[in-house]
């Protein structure tokens, strides 16, 4: 019987889909640990999705700026409402840039806040 590598009953590699998306994980030991270079992004339609996913993420993590996380395991997640793309990717140049002003003092995105900002000259 070969040795493997680690300590008994730990899971080296583990296969899960999300949304129709495949991932794979890989315990490459203690001394691999997450980074905000990888980040789950979700995209939500409403405030109280927001809410809810922001709440239930952070649940023992620390919470950033700009809708971003980190849960109680350390992954970094951005909860970002479909609403704030769609108003950063307007044509007129003065209502992006008032909402990502707006956006820039957040931690967890306010969508009416965004709203105001982007209506609100």
């Amino acid at each position: 019987m070969e040795k493997q590598p680690g300590p008994k009953a730990t899971v080296m590699t583990a296969k899960f889909e999300l949304n129709g998306q495949e991932f794979i994980a890989l315990n490459g030991g203690p001394q691999f640990t997450f980074t905000e270079a990888i980040s789950f992004v979700v995209n939500c339609e409403t405030q109280q999705e927001v809410d809810e996913l922001w709440g239930k993420l952070s649940k023992g993590g620390n919470k950033s700026r700009c809708g971003w996380l980190k849960d109680k395991y350390g992954l970094s997640w951005q909860v970002v409402p479909t609403a704030l793309v769609e108003m950063l990717q307007d044509r007129d140049a003065k209502k992006s840039t008032r909402v990502m002003q707006a956006m820039l003092q957040m931690d967890k995105i306010d969508i009416e806040t965004l709203r105001h900002a982007y209506t609100n000259g």
